[in-house]
């Protein structure tokens, strides 16, 4: 199909419908008032088990598979899902995946396994719709049509193939071969792969060999060995599936689990913050202070499988009798934002934490496809929106480490792929008292407006639930308030601004229906440029030199923005004709993910110091697989005059 010729860039004009006013559904045929709701204690992750010693190295060797899981409360179907785990410990697996625990200077080395093979060994479908209209890994392309947008002279189903997968540790500071490129992608060695498929993406071959020069590793089939150097702040970082233009489905299938860096410089004392946490070879009965918290929305249908639209009349821009290729602009499959009807906490519906009443620390992440998160802690999870906080957060970190002092807070601003690291104080609460943990998003995306209406109450307005138990041990860790955090250095100044447009493409067809989401340059006048992934390189930073990224959102959404390699410190956020205001007071430490808001500049400083190929994109995970991703190369400067004499 081709897009260009039938959409147009939207400006700042009016919002899309509402879900409520298009008659749109968000979920799948099990109700969500049919789901009990504290049923089922939290998950308390687990560490994920190292594999074989290696010498200086923690050595992993995780694997993708699929299998059951209890997501729904007990007396409801097991869900199928994916998951990663220790390929030497099938009771590892799990939704989302355990926790690999790093430490400051110490290497990790990962063997990625795509196990997506049934017990005979031939290749899985996949559990979701893969819409093969959009720019995607496209295995049945061979190696002449992989990482492409096909041609279509009719509407094509869901595609059936064997799936890709390439892991992306998100947040990391590593060279280009470990970083899960979209399009570094492989298939499962499988004894039935189809012929004149393409079982690598097209920068697999290159990064295998840059991993054989620089590590001396080989990469068999089905594999892919990634080593990530930890050489930055003690953080909260994560791992999640980066296939091109599949990101999306093999994500919400459960690709998703926490990576933790701690120790080192940038980090605290043992015992100044709230502890235990996990850790590999603990007790079973151990009870953890520190727990980290994946937080993500779903829907399920009455045999306790994941609902994922299976086309583009679900989400109710296009009329029911709607024609696609070749007639339209719109992907038949792809839905511009998903939200599911359900909240699941480490792979739990709608959990429930005993806690002390003593200082926790909580690492919270959003994992949703494209939700927004405002999570308050209430007495009443029914209680008329905005509900009165029962108890303050206290942010002591975000994505890349601590910020520069602890922030009190109401509540959590939380967009898709940022961590919130906080600590919660119960102390002196009755043993017996009930509090919830709620959710004031929207039910729909997110515009950072203060009237927007609240996520339902009585369903994705509630994520979890705490009840107070009596305290078995004294609590040391130091008040939140008398914490000093390790502040990051204050960036350089930067020497080049990068200007990028965030831009909505309107289908020329369906005007009321957006056919992709694009990021491009902005033009000298102002104007925006929109830029498809595969439109060449047009940010080039230099390598070690401290650059300004300047996101001019021309959308009537908010956009979580992501940058691979670097941590950066945002700068400010400005109006468009107006004034620039500083980062918010949660926004003073290291980011790899920000939200840019409609019709604003933001504003952010980075400095890479490894050369290579790496992406930028939108982190609402159905628009960065249509579109709304470029590549950019980091580059070694240009040796001066003197140099080449």
């Amino acid at each position: 199909m081709s897009m260009p010729s039938h959409a147009q860039a939207r400006g700042s004009g009016p919002r899309r419908p509402a879900l409520a006013d298009r008659g749109a559904r968000t979920g799948g045929t099990l109700d969500p008032a049919r789901i009990a709701k504290y049923a089922t204690a939290v998950r308390v992750l687990p560490v994920m088990p190292p594999g074989e010693p290696v010498p200086g190295i923690d050595n992993y060797t995780i694997g993708v598979r699929q299998f059951r899981q209890q997501i729904l409360p007990p007396g409801l179907p097991s869900t199928l899902v994916w998951g990663y785990g220790s390929t030497f410990d099938a009771t590892t697996f799990h939704s989302p995946g355990f926790t690999i625990e790093a430490r400051a200077g110490r290497p990790v080395r990962v063997t990625w396994v795509n196990q997506l093979v049934d017990g005979d060994g031939h290749f899985l479908p996949h559990l979701l719709p893969v819409d093969q209209t959009l720019h995607w890994a496209n295995p049945a392309g061979g190696v002449s049509g992989r990482d492409s947008c096909p041609m279509f002279t009719t509407t094509p189903g869901a595609y059936t193939g064997p799936v890709p997968v390439v892991a992306h540790l998100h947040g990391a500071h590593c060279s280009e071969e470990n970083d899960g490129y979209p399009s570094a992608w492989y298939l499962p060695a499988a004894r039935d792969l189809p012929a004149g498929y393409a079982t690598v993406g097209s920068f697999y071959d290159r990064h295998r060999a840059q991993a054989a020069d620089r590590l001396a590793v080989n990469w068999l089939p089905g594999t892919a060995v990634c080593q990530y150097p930890n050489d930055q702040p003690a953080s909260t970082l994560w791992y999640h599936d980066h296939t091109l233009g599949m990101t999306r489905v093999n994500v919400h299938a459960g690709l998703a689990g926490y990576y933790l860096i701690r120790g080192g410089d940038w980090d605290l004392p043992p015992g100044t913050l709230p502890e235990p946490a996990p850790r590999h070879g603990g007790l079973p009965d151990t009870r953890h202070h520190e727990i980290a918290l994946v937080v993500q929305d779903r829907s399920f249908n009455r045999d306790g499988s994941i609902f994922f639209p299976t086309g583009r009349g679900f989400f109710g821009d296009t009329p029911p009798d709607a024609t696609f290729i070749p007639v339209s602009d719109v992907p038949p499959i792809w839905n511009p934002e998903s939200f599911g009807n359900t909240m699941v906490v480490n792979g739990r519906t709608w959990p429930v934490l005993a806690v002390e009443p003593r200082r926790y620390r909580f690492r919270f992440l959003n994992a949703c496809n494209a939700r927004t998160l405002i999570l308050k802690i209430a007495h009443n999870p029914l209680a008329a929106r905005p509900a009165r906080s029962a108890l303050p957060f206290w942010q002591i970190g975000s994505d890349g480490g601590f910020l520069r002092a602890p922030v009190q807070l109401a509540q959590l601003l939380c967009a898709p792929a940022e961590r919130a690291d906080v600590i919660v104080d119960f102390t002196g609460l009755t043993v017996g008292t009930e509090l919830y943990l709620i959710n004031e998003g929207p039910d729909m995306a997110f515009n950072g407006a203060a009237d927007a209406t609240p996520a339902d109450p009585a369903t994705t307005g509630q994520v979890m639930k705490f009840v107070v138990t009596p305290l078995t041990s004294p609590d040391t860790s130091v008040p939140p308030a008398h914490l000093t955090l390790p502040a990051p250095r204050p960036a350089t100044a930067s020497d080049h601004t990068w200007k990028i447009s965030l831009n909505e493409m309107r289908s020329r067809s369906y005007p009321q229906a957006p056919a992709t989401a694009m990021l491009g340059t902005v033009h000298a006048d102002g104007t925006a440029n929109p830029l498809r992934w595969g439109a060449p390189v047009t940010e080039t930073p230099v390598v070690n030199a401290t650059q300004t990224w300047e996101i001019a959102n021309f959308t009537a959404d908010a956009h979580p923005i992501h940058i691979h390699q670097v941590q950066f410190q945002i700068t400010n956020r400005q109006p468009f004709g107006g004034s620039p205001r500083p980062p918010e007071s949660w926004e003073t430490g290291l980011k790899d993910t920000v939200i840019a808001y409609p019709n604003e500049f933001t504003r952010f400083t980075a400095r890479f110091d490894i050369p290579g190929r790496y992406v930028l994109h939108c982190h609402i995970l159905d628009h960065e697989d249509n579109e709304m991703m470029r590549p950019i190369q980091a580059v070694l400067p240009r040796p001066s005059a003197a140099q080449t004499t």
